[in-house]
């Protein structure tokens, strides 16, 4: 069975999670207000869409993968919206990283319009996505949440209910947490190394199976040494995640001073202009501006 599909937001990850789903048999319907990036899912076997409205009024399953919550509430509920095409019933499942708050008040107003709602965010990246193994943390009610499944399984390999409307949004601020500190770590660990006349990009494997081994470490530790910018992700996001975890920090009186650190790294290359760069630019500020790469 096809499964109709409507995409809004097609930047690098939304466009990745759409590229999967083509490739896996799902009629695609997709939606962005930069048409270059939809004409590049229309390459890739998708159907564009004049609306966020029309494509969900051809779909039984909308995805959104969109940068902030007032991004995702108005491609939902604003004129030529996905409310304003969608058909009872139809279930929406949230990709985006936003805060668990915003993502209830989301759910509680779809619900009033007849629509289901699933919090997805994700671990993994767009190139995970690009081959199905992505790790999904879900929010929701028990039918919706399975539901949901029918269309991710083709883009996850870990899928997990974690519970209610904004569970899912909870977990990745946990996730963040632990990728931001993780990232951190490792770039400063590679410029110790490299200070210190260690062959750093012999590192990964020399601790590959050990205690202090990670995805992290395997991927960026040589991207730091060679300073292989390209991006995956960006720094400006990695802020705003961490800006959440910290507000949900306050709410829930958690003493988080390592995030607080980490957070303020992110935000000093933000202010650097380095914000749309990937994580490996985090090298910058170990680095400084006198210092070169030594094998």
């Amino acid at each position: 069975m096809t499964n109709n599909v409507a995409l809004i937001g097609a930047g690098a990850m939304g466009g990745a999670i759409g590229t999967r789903l083509a490739e896996t048999g799902n009629r695609l319907l997709v939606f962005d207000l930069d048409p270059v990036k939809v004409q590049a899912m229309v390459d890739k076997g998708a159907i564009s869409t004049p609306s966020a409205a029309e494509a969900a009024a051809q779909s039984d399953y909308v995805i959104l993968s969109l940068n902030s919550a007032k991004v995702v509430r108005a491609a939902v509920f604003s004129a030529g919206g996905v409310a304003e095409g969608a058909r009872p019933g139809t279930l929406i499942i949230d990709m985006s990283s936003i805060d668990p708050e915003a993502t209830r008040a989301l759910a509680a107003d779809a619900a009033e319009k007849g629509l289901r709602w699933v919090d997805s965010p994700l671990s993994g990246g767009a190139p995970k996505a690009l081959i199905g193994q992505l790790t999904l943390m879900a929010g929701g009610a028990d039918q919706d949440v399975a539901d949901a499944y029918e269309v991710l399984k083709h883009v996850a390999s870990n899928y997990t209910h974690m519970g209610p409307s904004g569970a899912g949004q909870t977990t990745k601020l946990i996730n963040q947490v632990l990728c931001g500190l993780n990232f951190l770590a490792v770039a400063e660990a590679t410029q110790l190394a490299l200070d210190a006349g260690v062959e750093a990009a012999k590192i990964p494997q020399a601790l590959k199976g050990g205690r202090a081994d990670s995805a992290i470490l395997q991927e960026y530790m040589p991207r730091f040494v060679t300073k292989d910018y390209r991006r995956t992700g960006r720094i400006d996001n990695m802020v705003k995640d961490l800006n959440g975890a910290q507000d949900l920090a306050r709410l829930t009186n958690t003493a988080m001073p390592l995030t607080a650190t980490c957070a303020e790294v992110h935000r000093m290359l933000t202010a650097a202009g380095l914000g749309g760069e990937d994580q490996a630019a985090l090298m910058e500020f170990f680095r400084g501006p006198n210092k070169d790469i030594k094998q």
